[in-house]
């Protein structure tokens, strides 16, 4: 089985990202239950989550819907804006390019955040808050008054390491097997960047307690960043994503080019450069850019110049209804009135 394909997104993704997806027009709708009637075609570890840990599995379905809109959030103005239809996203994850990469490391993210996160929360038997016994005393505050604060590791730190586990468990099953195959190796190395960009960028949260305001001691804990900061640092690697290729040995990569340095486990990593996204091609998973919203005064990738591909743009004024005049009625209800708003859009051509 490859498991993207029970998305029906394609049979090209190597491992199961998104456990049990339907493609229901658009939007991708998670059906974290059904993938576990399937296990006679999951890798070992996979079909064993299932029977043994079925509530993991819930996680690792919320985390991947997680990957999915962080991911078009990152690309929202982008030719490629990571598309949930699912005959061209499954075109994309077949091939092994730039986007595909940020698709794996995104996912693997999105499952590690959301199994910790249902640590912290008390949602799930097998974790719960950070063990933080062994751990070094937190690094001092910036501000008056905390210098010689006595501390103690307290509050509900969050248990990244159980988090970054099980999505590497899940996430990783079904490459294992082809250790040889380059594919594989990149896939399991962009998997384990979108881990890191998690688990390498815990901060520290500290409380003071004392008498009148003091800080006579601090009570500390560790938490995740929020997923934005994991998306934001994850589009900064797509953009710096180094190309590779299959040393002799089958089990090593290659930078290509005149790159200076290899690339380190926190790197995106692809081999074949992507498509320009400019027109309709089903073959590479494009949709293009036609009737796209562009920006006409922007420079960046969200103007028309570059997302409509040089073809120009055309304005277009739409007449939208949105909440206005508002009011707080005691007790408890806000009342709005609609009123009519015309915007001015420009649209590729």
């Amino acid at each position: 089985l490859t498991p993207w394909s029970l998305l029906g997104l394609g049979a090209g993704f190597a491992l199961l990202a998104v456990p049990s997806c339907r493609a229901v027009g658009s939007p991708l709708v998670m059906d974290p239950n059904s993938i576990c009637r399937k296990t006679k075609r999951l890798a070992g570890k996979q079909a064993e989550l299932c029977q043994l840990e079925p509530e993991i599995v819930q996680e690792v379905a919320k985390g991947t819907k997680l990957g999915v809109r962080e991911c078009q959030y990152q690309f929202r103005f982008r030719r490629w804006n990571c598309t949930s239809h699912s005959k061209y996203f499954g075109k994309i994850l077949q091939q092994d390019i730039r986007e595909t990469a940020f698709v794996y490391a995104i996912t693997a993210a999105g499952v590690s955040h959301a199994i910790t996160q249902a640590c912290s929360m008390g949602e799930l038997l097998q974790c719960g808050c950070e063990l933080t016994r062994s751990r070094a005393p937190p690094s001092p505050t910036a501000g008056p008054g905390t210098e010689g604060t006595a501390w103690e590791w307290g509050g509900c730190g969050d248990d990244v390491q159980f988090g970054y586990e099980k999505s590497q468990q899940f996430m990783d099953a079904k490459n294992k097997k082809g250790k040889n195959d380059i594919r594989a190796l990149i896939d399991l190395h962009n998997n384990e960047a979108g881990r890191l960009a998690v688990r390498s960028y815990m901060r520290t949260e500290c409380k003071c307690h004392g008498l009148s305001g003091s800080c006579t001691l601090r009570t500390c804990w560790r938490k995740m960043p929020h997923f934005r900061e994991v998306g934001d640092r994850l589009l900064e690697r797509f953009n710096g994503a180094f190309k590779v290729m299959g040393g002799n040995d089958g089990k090593t990569l290659i930078p290509v080019g005149d790159n200076i340095k290899p690339p380190d486990k926190q790197d995106l990593i692809y081999s074949a450069d992507s498509p320009d996204f400019c027109s309709a091609n089903r073959k590479t998973g494009s949709l293009g850019t036609r009737g796209r919203v562009c920006n006409s005064t922007a420079m960046d990738t969200s103007g028309c110049d570059l997302l409509c591909c040089g073809r120009g743009h055309r304005d277009e004024t739409v007449v939208l209804e949105e909440n206005c005049l508002c009011r707080f009625h005691w007790c408890c209800v806000v009342q709005c009135r609609k009123c009519s708003v015309r915007q001015e859009l420009s649209l590729c051509i």
